[in-house]
C-alpha cells in the first residue's frame, strides 16, 4: 500500500469534484476547491475521520468495499479508479467480476432526470445510485447497510423498500423477476464471489426465494407498473421502465407518470419539494 500517493490522488480527485456536480450548494462561504472531506465521507458513506486519515497517509489498508464506495463518490473513471485499488494494494474489480462502479456520464445523465425518480442497479441489483426524487419517493435506500442495499436481498430477507406496497399480482410478478434475474447474473458471472454469497443467503433464509429458485427460470429486466404508498401523497401506480447499459450490465430505473394524472401531480410536488434541498445529491 503506497500510502502517500494515495493520499495525494485521493485529495486531487476530491478538488476536481464542484460541488454543484454532486448536488451541493456553492456559496461565499466555501474555502477549498472541490470538495470538503465532510462531503466525501457522506457520499461514501465513510466517517470523516477516516476520510482525513486515508487523506494524511496514515489510515489502515482499505477495504474493497470502502475503495469501491469512495471511487464511485469521487466519479473516477475507471482506469483512475484502478490506479486507487492499486495504491491501496488491492487489486482492481476483474473482468468476470459485477461492475459496482458507476460511469461519471451515467451519474451525470442521473442528476439531469431531475423531474422524475431514477436509481441504478448492478447486475445482481445492488443499489448504486439513487436521485433526490427517487429519495423522495422511496425513501434513502443508499443507507441500507453494506450487503443489504440489494432490492433481491430486501425483498426477501430485509424490510423492503419501505414506500412500496404491491398489490399481490405485482408482488408476485416483482418477486419471480428478481429471481429470474440472479440466476441470469450467476449464469453470467458465475465465479464472482459476492453474488455467489447472496444466493446462498437467500437460498438459505427464504423458503420464497429457494422455492422460486428451483423453478430455474431466468429473465432480463422488464418494465411494470408499481403502487407506492407514499406517506404524503398516498397510493401512487407508476410506470417503472429499466434502461439497460450494456457496458456496465447495469440498469437505470427511472419511475414515470401519463401527463395529466393524479400521478403526474404528485410527481410534480415531490419535485417541487425538493428544489433548494440541500440535502439533495445523487449517491
Amino acid at each position: 500500500m503506497d500510502r502517500v500517493e494515495l493520499a495525494r490522488v485521493v485529495k486531487a480527485a476530491r478538488a476536481r469534484i464542484a460541488p454543484e456536480e454532486v448536488g451541493l450548494p456553492t456559496g461565499p462561504g466555501r474555502r477549498v476547491a472541490g470538495l470538503r472531506r465532510e462531503e466525501v465521507a457522506v457520499l461514501a458513506g465513510l466517517s470523516v475521520e477516516y476520510v482525513v486519515r486515508l487523506e494524511q497517509g496514515r489510515g489502515p489498508q482499505p477495504s474493497t468495499q470502502v475503495l469501491t464506495s469512495l471511487t464511485r463518490a469521487l466519479r473516477l473513471e475507471r482506469d483512475e479508479r484502478d490506479q486507487v485499488f492499486r495504491l491501496a494494494g488491492s487489486s482492481p474489480p476483474l473482468s468476470g467480476r459485477i461492475e459496482m462502479s458507476v460511469r461519471p456520464s451515467v451519474l451525470r445523465l442521473l442528476e439531469r432526470l431531475s423531474d422524475v425518480p431514477a436509481l441504478v442497479l448492478s447486475a445482481k441489483g445492488d443499489v448504486l445510485a439513487q436521485n433526490p426524487m427517487a429519495g423522495a419517493l422511496l425513501g434513502d435506500l443508499m443507507r441500507w447497510p453494506d450487503g443489504q442495499r440489494n432490492i433481491i436481498w430486501q425483498r426477501f430477507l430485509g424490510g423492503g423498500v419501505t414506500h412500496v406496497a404491491p398489490r399481490p399480482e405485482e408482488d408476485e410478478a416483482a418477486a419471480q423477476q428478481c429471481v429470474g434475474l440472479l440466476r441470469t447474473a450467476r449464469s453470467r458471472y458465475p465465479h464472482d464471489p459476492d453474488l455467489r454469497s447472496l444466493t446462498e443467503e437467500l437460498i438459505d433464509g427464504s423458503e420464497r426465494f429457494w422455492s422460486m429458485w428451483e423453478e430455474g427460470r431466468s429473465t432480463t429486466s422488464r418494465s411494470m407498473r408499481k403502487t407506492i404508498e407514499h406517506p404524503g401523497l398516498g397510493t401512487l401506480a407508476l410506470d417503472c421502465d429499466t434502461l439497460l447499459l450494456p457496458d456496465t450490465d447495469q440498469s437505470m430505473i427511472v419511475y414515470s407518470a401519463a401527463p395529466g394524472t393524479r400521478e403526474a401531480a404528485a410527481l410534480d410536488t415531490l419535485h417541487a419539494a425538493g428544489r433548494g434541498d440541500a440535502d439533495s445529491q445523487v449517491y
